[in-house]
């Protein structure tokens, strides 16, 4: 059984580049803002000062991730509007994959700080967090590593 495949028009694949910061955007903003809330959280007392300036690593990586994935939508409005271009779809598509590293690394951060109340024990804290680590990056970025090196059939 062979394969559908079906080539994007540039104006495809910049709608589809679009839609997908859509989609990711209000799941960060979400996370972003349990991030916020807990600072002010009777338990954050409970963290040590550097755990409480890990939470605040984790809050500005989350941060930083929320500005790549609307990067996008700020640079087609001031440097390319009214047009489609390959540069705006690439650069796009760039921010879009850059900015789960920071949201990666925001996640798994606070999963550890997350763990040590739930666990109270660093070890236990760090094998949930390095487990999730390994899942995040190999579904986001393993898996379409593997799938992009296979040969598409016509």
């Amino acid at each position: 059984m062979s394969e559908a495949v079906h080539y994007e028009t540039l104006e495809e694949e910049a709608n589809h580049v679009i839609s997908e910061s859509r989609m990711v955007l209000p799941g960060v903003q979400t996370i972003l803002g349990f991030q916020l809330v807990a600072v002010f959280n009777q338990r954050f007392e409970l963290f040590a000062r550097n755990e409480q300036i890990l939470h605040f690593t984790a809050f500005f990586l989350t941060a930083a991730a929320m500005g790549l994935i609307m990067a996008p939508a700020a640079y087609h409005r001031q440097a390319e509007r009214r047009c489609v271009s390959r540069r705006f779809v690439d650069t796009a598509s760039r921010l879009l994959t850059i900015s789960m590293v920071p949201f990666l690394t925001g996640i798994c951060l606070d999963t550890f700080l997350v763990g040590r109340l739930v666990f109270d024990s660093r070890e236990m804290s760090l094998v949930a967090t390095m487990a999730l680590f390994l899942f995040l990056a190999g579904i986001w970025f393993g898996l379409p590593f593997l799938v992009r090196n296979r040969p598409v059939r016509r």
